[in-house]
Order: structure tokens, then C-alpha cells, then sequence
């Protein structure tokens, strides 16, 4: 547990929390700014609409009144003239331009230029698709961003007509529109750099509060690693993390019993090696200090010996069966086997060892029952099961085992007249060593590990064992093994 304990703590500093608030941090800045990226884009974009509408509005207008002096002086047809209203028009197209940073084209009917305020196409044709329009009564009215222009068209009417005789083609810079645009934009940008600012700041102070509860778990482990075993996480900060340390302090008290059932384990295995090791020694040094020993006295130490040699080899051979079972890469031998015929010969090599005692063995068998298992395996758990409700059973007892199936599991059981299990026992039966009488258990020369090993090789098969029990009366236990082996490993016919 402490090696596990200080590979966490060490990948909580260097890995977890770093990354937790660097990730923090990064999330509320791009959850702050991108929203504010995108809508200065927008706003940008309304504001050039806004303005450029605004500038073509006024420019309208303002053309709309030269266009009507156009019309009212019969602007056309006195085009020649040296009229005080000729000169005056000039001058006012003149200085329409000259205000707006514009040109201003005026032309008649046969789509000829007939003033220019640059002086420089007077007399030449003028044939485009927007004065070709606004001869047809279209009012054309264009904002080219990438030129940087704003282009109008408006008829020239005869005076008291609707006739168009004429277009006034107005082409004004919209340079003043993008130097705005740069002046608000530079400003946008002085504001979403402070707001950048506080929201690092803001941001910053967050994510610490953010790993904080992290930081108890640090704390914790740190403690746990140098030995206070009994410390415990509490995280009330969120609802979050509290669940986070529940989850922490269950895992921290499966670890505490896992350290307490290692430890226990290897106490109990170091006794029961030790003990017919002791046995073994006190016989040897009893026969060793005594002369003259009779042969009848050496027979029966050395008979001695020999069964507690038997003893210990049998310990140290369940221990590897259970050693070998418990690694994940530990394989089933799966066969298609009829249950039936198994149990039968199972209790077929028990008979003499319930002769011994009287004990009647019973099987009923409800229907065929063929199942996908490991035969070798299958065997040990099922003949444990019965010789341990042989071997703690009373003088003229009697031992059952029914067998029955559905679609998908088949179901064992085997029940006793024995001696009973305690209700507080009954939990443990299955744990390695753990015998409810001691005395008994020396007496028959179990060895505490038929349990263990039955429930995991039934575990293995992905069944399940269950304990009823009453003390006096008897026990049952019942097993259940699917029919077909669930994990998809090849089956031998």
C-alpha cells in the first residue's frame, strides 16, 4: 500500500494537479475570450455597416438636392451656356465632390459624358450595368470594401416629366469609413486586453481554488505513505469532490483490509507450515533421547511423523492451487462435460470415506445436464464441497446432493446433517484458513484452504456459491455454473 500510495502522491505533483490547473486556466480564457473574439468580429462588422450606411445616407442626400437644381434649371439642355444657374451647378458639383473626396459624373441619354468634376473623360461614352439601370428607373446604390468606394447612381428627369434623359454616376471614397473602423478597433483592443487581463487574473485565482481539494488528497497521501494509515480525506468544498473523497476513503479502507488480510494470511500460512514442522521436531528429539527404543514405539513416532509430512505437503500443495488461481493469466481448460456423470463418480470415490461414519450419500438428479467447464477444476470444487460435508457431519448422518438446470445455469447442492455453522461464521467460511472449529478441523486434517479454492474456481467459471447454515442442524451449500462458458474460449467436444 505504501508503494501505491507514493506512486499517486508523485503522479498528483508532477502530473495531475499541474495539468488540472494549467487546464483550468486554459478553459476559462478560451470560455472568456473567444466569446469576446467573436463578438468584437460582430460588432466590428455592425459598426462598418453602420457607418457606411450612414455616409451613403448623407450622400444621398446631399445628391438628391444637387439632382433636383439638375432638374429644376433644365441642367441638360443648358450644359453649354455660360448661365449664372449653369456656373452655379458647377460650382456646387464642384464642391460636392471636393468635400466627399468624389467624382461626379453627369450623363445624357446617348450615354455620353457631359461633365466631369476630374476634368477627365468629359465628351467620352459611359456604358455600365448601374447607369444602364438607373435609364430604367433603378437606383443603384454600391459599397466596394475592397476598393474602398461608394458608388450612386440618380435619374435626371425633364422638368414637370417623369422622362429620364440623364444619370448623375456618383463615385465617393470611403476612406474616412476605414480610418473610424481602425480608431474603434484600436479601442476594442485596449478594452480586450484589460478584460484579458482580469480574466487571467480572475482566472488564475479560480483554478487554485479549483485544486485545492486535490491538494488534500496530495496532503493525504503523503501521510498515508509515511505511515498514518488512518487518516482520511475529507472534501466538502463541492458536491463534486466530496464524492470524490468518499470514493477515496472507500478505496483507502479496501486497501487497509487488503494489508490486513495479507497480513493476516501470511501469519496464518507460517503457522500452519510451522506447526507439523514442530510436530515433526518433537517426535524426532523424543525418539533421539531415548535408548533402546522398542521397535513398536519407533513404528508408531515415525507413523507420526510421516502423517504430519503428508500434513504439510498437503498445505504447501493447496497454497500453489490457490496461488495459481488467483493469477490473472491463469486459464480454464474448458470440455464439454455431462454433470451428471461427474457427480456420480465424485461420490463413487467418496463412499468409503463416508463408510467410516455411517454417513448415507444421496443424489438426485432432476434432468441431463451438460455444461462448458474446466473438468479438473469443476471436480475439486464439487468434491470439496461434499467431503467437507462428510467430514464435519455426525455418526449415522446422511449427505445430499441435487442436481438441476435451467437454460442457462445448472445448480448444485449439497447439504448435511452435520454440526452447523454460527450465523457470525457463516461470512467467512470462504476465507483462506478460516476454520469455525479449530479442534475439528485438526482432527479431520483439513488444511483451511477447500473453501477458498472451491469459491474461486467457481468464481472463475463466473458462478456463484452461497452458505445456509443453522448450528445443529446441518448446512447447504449451493452452487451455480452457466452452461455455456461465457469468456468465448474454445470448447473441446
Amino acid at each position: 500500500m505504501q508503494k501505491w500510495c507514493e506512486n499517486k502522491m508523485s503522479f498528483i505533483k508532477n502530473k495531475f494537479l499541474k495539468n488540472m490547473r494549467f487546464r483550468a486556466l486554459a478553459f476559462v480564457i478560451v470560455l472568456a475570450i473567444v466569446p469576446l473574439l467573436v463578438m468584437d468580429v460582430t460588432l466590428l462588422n455592425i459598426a462598418r455597416k453602420v457607418m457606411v450606411q450612414q455616409k451613403m445616407d448623407r450622400l444621398q442626400g446631399q445628391c438628391n438636392i444637387l439632382r433636383n437644381n439638375l432638374v429644376t434649371y433644365n441642367y441638360l439642355d443648358l450644359i453649354n451656356g455660360d448661365d449664372i444657374e449653369m456656373v452655379a451647378i458647377n460650382a456646387e458639383l464642384s464642391q460636392l465632390s471636393s468635400m466627399y473626396d468624389g467624382r461626379i459624373l453627369i450623363i445624357n441619354n446617348d450615354f455620353k459624358i457631359i461633365n466631369d468634376t476630374y476634368q477627365m473623360d468629359t465628351g467620352k461614352i459611359c456604358i455600365s450595368n448601374n447607369v444602364i439601370k438607373c435609364f430604367k428607373g433603378e437606383n443603384v446604390s454600391k459599397y466596394s470594401k475592397d476598393e474602398n468606394y461608394i458608388e450612386l447612381t440618380l435619374p435626371i428627369t425633364k422638368n414637370n416629366s417623369n422622362d429620364i434623359n440623364g444619370v448623375m454616376l456618383v463615385n465617393f471614397s470611403a476612406m474616412d469609413v476605414d480610418e473610424a473602423m481602425n480608431n474603434l478597433r484600436t479601442r476594442a483592443g485596449i478594452i480586450e486586453l484589460a478584460i484579458f487581463v482580469v480574466v487571467v487574473f480572475l482566472s488564475s485565482i479560480w483554478s487554485k481554488s479549483l485544486v485545492r481539494p486535490f491538494r488534500k488528497i496530495e496532503s493525504t497521501i503523503e501521510k498515508i505513505s509515511d505511515g498514518y494509515s488512518d487518516e482520511k480525506l475529507m472534501l466538502d468544498e463541492y458536491s463534486e469532490t466530496e464524492k470524490i473523497g468518499e470514493a477515496f476513503n472507500h478505496m483507502l479502507e479496501r486497501i487497509r483490509k487488503s494489508d490486513e488480510t495479507r497480513q493476516e494470511f501470511v501469519s496464518n500460512v507460517s503457522h500452519e507450515l510451522k506447526t507439523p514442522i514442530t510436530s515433526i521436531k518433537v517426535l524426532a528429539d523424543s525418539l533421539l533421547m531415548q535408548e533402546d527404543v522398542p521397535p513398536e514405539l519407533y513404528k508408531e513416532f515415525l507413523t507420526d511423523i510421516a502423517q504430519e509430512i503428508t500434513r504439510e505437503s498437503d498445505i504447501i500443495t493447496d497454497l500453489l492451487t490457490m496461488v495459481k488461481m488467483e493469477k490473472k493469466t491463469e486459464e480454464l481448460n474448458i470440455v464439454q462435460v455431462n454433470i451428471n456423470e461427474l457427480v456420480e463418480l465424485i461420490l463413487k470415490r467418496l463412499r468409503p470415506l463416508a463408510a467410516k461414519q455411517n454417513i448415507e450419500l444421496v443424489f438426485e438428479s432432476f434432468r441431463p445436464v451438460i455444461a462448458e467447464v474446466d473438468e479438473v477444476k469443476i471436480t475439486s470444487a464439487i468434491t470439496n464441497l461434499v467431503e467437507n460435508a462428510v467430514k464435519y457431519n455426525v455418526m449415522d448422518g446422511w449427505v445430499r446432493v441435487s442436481l438441476n438446470a435451467d437454460h442457462k445455469y445448472f445448480y448444485l447442492k449439497v447439504s448435511d446433517s452435520g454440526v452447523g455453522i454460527p450465523e457470525d461464521a457463516q461470512d467467512k467460511v470462504f476465507e483462506r484458513f478460516y476454520r469455525v472449529d479449530k479442534t475439528r478441523a485438526r482432527e479431520t486434517g483439513g488444511t483451511g484452504l477447500g473453501l477458498a479454492i472451491t469459491k474461486n474456481i467457481i468464481v472463475m467459471h463466473q458462478g456463484a456459491i452461497r452458505v445456509y447454515s443453522k448450528e445443529g442442524e446441518g448446512t447447504t451449500f449451493n452452487m451455480r455454473i452457466p452452461l455455456t462458458y461465457i469468456n468465448g474460449q474454445t470448447v473441446k467436444k
